[in-house]
């Protein structure tokens, strides 16, 4: 590992931290947003317009911040990301009642598409500093450690949750907002002059051409990680929430929190996701990958089954609370589980020279896969409803499966300029 490819642990810690108050509101703007403009009179599909260039950033951001971060360290993107997040959440706060509903949904998707390009330079940044503190030869304790960020930024996100409509109740739109803004600001501050140095670059200068030349093997996991993430999305984003409180009747606070439980739980489960599969046992690496992939392969195809049972039981409104909810909560288990194996795949697969390239190459297709799920979401829901939204995760979901079946058991992946 070369010298501007090292990161102290002192550091990470630092990163993790910046990066764990951003998802904090980051999961609180989305509940701010769905909840605020819903309750304006927005429709599913009007609701599902103002999250579409969030995606739709984060599907450049990481393609073109994975060579960024390649090119000049990742402590920059880092920053740059946390600035762009405290001027959406301020920017949100000009939005004005008296505005026409066309000029309010082009202003909140702009100013949404700033917090995705905030969202995935934070997000690259942490996740590819993991690869650069772990040593090469440490791939169980690899799986440790990416199974914790991402199951603890999930838990944090889902307290986000909680908190966007606690602050929405209690201090307004733009109360809500100016309070996220300002915490986002010490957090900036306090990285400024605790994260120093240069880490992240790569031994060689990457060519832009370079961003689509990936092994076959990361091809393959970028592939099923869009299907993976649609396939939660398609019901997540705006036919649940919106399903929550119209049909059966909840509060804001009652949607808020069944939301914030579920990814909450879900990040759980992430973090604990090595432990339930058994990679203590696995010392070498070689074993650590064997039975990641091995995994990967099977707990794709549970979820496909689950959906499947769920939304048959929501189609025949059999238990529909009781089905609904812990139908999902299940999903949400057995998501957490194929995702942590994701998140620790595509670091398998990569160099460390490499690994802001690729972790961004990953992570748009993550974000082709979220764009995806939502314009589903809410043209689905309103076609035809939540039952509806839960059969197109099946069907996603199924495609995620297919896909993973070609995953290799090796570790060693570097992109080849002949590879698609």
């Amino acid at each position: 590992m070369s010298p501007s490819n090292s990161i102290s642990k002192s550091t990470y810690a630092v990163v993790t931290l910046a990066y764990w108050a951003f998802m904090l509101t980051d999961g609180a703007l989305r509940m701010i947003v769905l909840l605020h403009f819903h309750e304006l009179g927005y429709s599913p599909v009007q609701l599902a317009f103002l999250f579409l260039l969030y995606e739709c950033a984060g599907i450049a951001t990481n393609l073109v911040g994975g060579w960024v971060g390649s090119r000049f360290g990742l402590r920059p993107t880092l920053f740059i990301g946390l600035t762009l997040q405290i001027v959406a959440l301020s920017a949100l706060t000009l939005v004005s009642d008296s505005w026409a509903i066309g000029l309010t949904v082009a202003f909140v998707m702009t100013v949404q598409a700033l917090a995705g390009v905030a969202k995935d330079l934070t997000k690259m940044s942490s996740k590819s500093a993991v690869k650069l503190v772990v040593s090469e030869d440490a791939e169980s304790t690899l799986f440790k450690w990416v199974a914790a960020l991402t199951g603890s930024k999930n838990a944090l996100k889902g307290v986000g949750f909680f908190l966007g409509t606690l602050l929405l109740d209690c201090s307004g739109f733009n109360g809500a907002l100016f309070s996220l803004a300002g915490m986002l600001v010490l957090v900036f501050a306090t990285s400024l002059l605790c994260v120093t140095g240069s880490f992240g670059k790569s031994k060689t200068k990457t060519k832009f051409s370079q961003l689509f030349s990936k092994s076959a093997a990361i091809n393959r996991l970028s592939f099923a990680r869009a299907f993976l993430f649609a396939s939660r999305d398609v019901w997540f984003v705006v036919g649940l929430p919106i399903f929550l409180h119209d049909v059966l009747g909840w509060s804001f606070w009652r949607v808020g929190g069944f939301m914030a439980f579920w990814v909450i739980g879900y990040g759980f489960v992430q973090a604990f996701a090595p432990k339930l599969l058994g990679s203590r046992k696995t010392k070498r690496q070689s074993a650590t990958i064997e039975l990641a992939v091995k995994s990967a392969k099977l707990w794709i195809f549970v979820l496909s089954v689950l959906c499947i049972l769920i939304a048959l039981s929501v189609s025949c409104d059999f238990y529909l609370s009781v089905t609904l909810l812990g139908g999902l909560c299940v999903f949400g288990f057995v998501f957490a589980i194929n995702s942590s194996l994701h998140s620790y795949l595509i670091l398998a697969y990569t160099d460390t020279d490499d690994v802001s390239l690729n972790v961004g190459f990953y992570y748009m297709a993550n974000a082709c896969g979220r764009l995806l799920g939502t314009l589903l979401s809410g043209s689905v829901y309103l076609l035809a409803g939540l039952p509806a939204c839960l059969w197109a995760a099946a069907a996603l979901s199924l495609v995620a499966a297919i896909s993973s079946l070609g995953l290799p058991n090796y570790t060693k992946n570097k992109p080849r300029k002949d590879s698609a």
